[in-house]
């Protein structure tokens, strides 16, 4: 095979043994984070039936997630990353763990404390792992290991909230978090033995914190040199900015209202369709689209036909479980080629020594936007009695509309090599 040839899915995981056991350990934890996710519903559900603290409780996740990004993404280009993957594992045994006790509606605050400080756990090793997988991979691997990782992941959303519902609804919450911290366990018996190469800047001899700011300033300053890389980065926002509502507060509790049983259920299922979606798009994506110079308008495009599935879902409400199930899918197989290219081609556009940093502020825009996009659903079920029909096609509508503005947004400045080494260097 040519060295430049890209490489097909079972080729890369029969070949390529590090990354395979990087791929596996990714898939363990991420399945187990699902029965975490669904039990959290669970039990704010039962202890105070509030739509509003569903909302919360994702906004309080993203926030986490996306607040300690800028000094994430600073840790992720100066210290070794292997070592982040592992310590946010660690770590995030003894908190799900710690939810063991939520007992009553009084536990529910200490429950969402604990689901931030594990949010931003994940962001630690969600930013680590995107970095270093240009490493693990070659050149000429790197497109079919991200399309592959996030059919990967989609399969793990697809099982994990199929089976975490079950499991919550059969054996209760509790069995969930126990299955959840033996995940992270296993994923740290993977990833030890795995090789991480990583080159750092020259000026590693300077004091991490004392020149912190300065190293994160450097980081937004070679986004902005580049106004492709300045759109890239917000490719993801685009969709989150009503996609966060839809799918972390519509779907949630669209479930017990389409008659489907406890929300453990209803969760499960639509979470189930959203698995299978996202996993077929990067496949079929990478498939119909391999060339990536049309990437960047591909991608609000595909913004906007996610959107218009989900208005087909608002239009459709009620008629029936299945047409919502497939038509949930089809929403997500597009949302989730939008992921996929935008990390793609930052992955190819960035140096390894900033890296970490550059998908620090794609992590942050993309939480601040699901953020305030679950924040808004949740307030507006909660206070202006919102239904779910009309919520989805209010979103849904915004969707299209983010879409269209990103495909007509057409950065013409070129690339300035001697303007990016410049602002890297100061």
């Amino acid at each position: 095979m040519r060295k430049n040839e890209q490489v097909g899915y079972l080729e890369l995981v029969r070949n390529n043994s590090d990354y395979r056991r990087f791929w596996l350990a990714t898939v363990v934890s991420m399945f187990g984070q699902w029965f975490n996710l669904i039990a959290m519903f669970v039990l704010i559900y039962r202890y105070t039936g509030s739509e509003l603290l569903i909302g919360l409780l994702l906004t309080i996740r993203m926030a986490f997630f996306a607040l300690f990004q800028p000094f994430i993404g600073l840790l992720a280009d100066k210290i070794h990353r292997k070592s982040m993957l592992i310590v946010s594992n660690v770590f995030s045994i003894i908190f799900v763990l710690c939810l063991l006790g939520v007992n009553d509606e009084g536990d529910i605050w200490w429950l969402i404390a604990i689901a931030g400080v594990l949010s931003f756990l994940h962001g630690a090793y969600m930013t680590a792992e995107v970095a270093i997988l240009p490493n693990i991979v070659a050149k000429n691997e790197l497109a079919t290991a991200n399309a592959f990782g996030s059919a990967s992941w989609s399969l793990a959303l697809a099982m994990g909230s199929a089976i975490g519902g079950f499991v919550v609804s059969a054996y209760g919450t509790d069995i969930a978090f126990l299955i959840d911290a033996s995940t992270f366990f296993v994923s740290i018996l993977l990833i030890r033995k795995i090789p991480m190469p990583q080159k750092f800047e020259d000026d590693q001899s300077q004091s991490l914190l004392r020149n912190g700011f300065q190293n994160i300033l450097a980081g937004w300053k070679r986004i902005y040199s580049d106004r492709r890389l300045t759109k890239i980065v917000s490719a993801k926002a685009s969709w989150n900015i009503a996609g966060g509502g839809i799918a972390g507060v519509f779907l949630v509790i669209m479930g017990e209202e389409l008659g489907i049983g406890d929300i453990a259920t209803g969760v499960g299922i639509f979470y189930l369709a959203r698995g299978i979606g996202t996993g077929i798009g990067p496949i079929f994506g990478r498939m119909l689209f391999p060339n990536s110079d049309k990437w960047m308008t591909l991608i609000g495009i595909f913004v906007s036909i996610s959107g218009l599935f989900y208005l087909m879902v608002g239009l459709s409400f009620g008629y029936g479980l299945w047409l919502t199930f497939v038509l949930v899918i089809l929403a997500h197989t597009f949302s989730a080629a939008n992921w996929v290219f935008s990390t793609i081609l930052t992955q190819q556009w960035v140096e390894d020594e900033m890296r970490g940093r550059v998908f620090s502020v794609d992590m942050l825009l993309l939480s601040l936007a699901f953020s305030i996009s679950t924040s808004v659903a949740g307030w507006l079920v909660e206070y202006r009695e919102l239904s779910i029909q009309t919520g989805i096609i209010w979103f849904s509508s915004i969707m299209i509309g983010a879409g269209i503005l990103f495909a007509f947004w057409n950065p013409s400045e070129p690339v300035n090599e001697s303007k990016q080494a410049s602002l890297r260097e100061g």
